[in-house]
């Protein structure tokens, strides 16, 4: 279980569920560790100004978490977390390792929109 204030998928039936029934979802797969733990916290001050996106953990030791370690998208990322935004059920961007503020904002803004103020 990872300790953050986000919604937690533990499950593949969670992911695929909450992919069918959101527009645009960001997961974070990831453990508590130092590069994981800043986009965490990221994702849940975004969270308040971002309404049209929901955000997401998935433990990434889960054996669950195949869901996101499986996918063509994160094929060579060397660092943790796995970051992935979806759009409508599809990928349309994944990032690895530490990001800033700056570089989520960025492709939250890109693929779902402008947040809401």
């Amino acid at each position: 279980m990872l300790y953050t204030n986000l919604k937690h998928i533990e499950s593949a039936t969670d992911h695929s569920k909450i992919l069918n029934e959101n527009e645009n979802v960001m997961v974070i797969c990831g453990r508590m560790g130092p590069m994981c733990i800043p986009v965490y916290e990221i994702a849940e001050e975004l969270e308040q100004e971002y309404k049209h996106v929901k955000f997401y953990d998935l433990e990434f030791d889960n054996p669950e978490s195949y869901v996101i370690r499986n996918l063509p998208e994160v094929r060579g990322f060397m660092g943790i977390p796995f970051t992935i935004y979806y759009k409508n059920g599809k990928v349309v961007k994944a990032t690895s390792s530490i990001q800033t503020r700056e570089q989520i904002t960025a492709i939250l803004d890109a693929e779902f929109g402008k947040s809401s103020k």
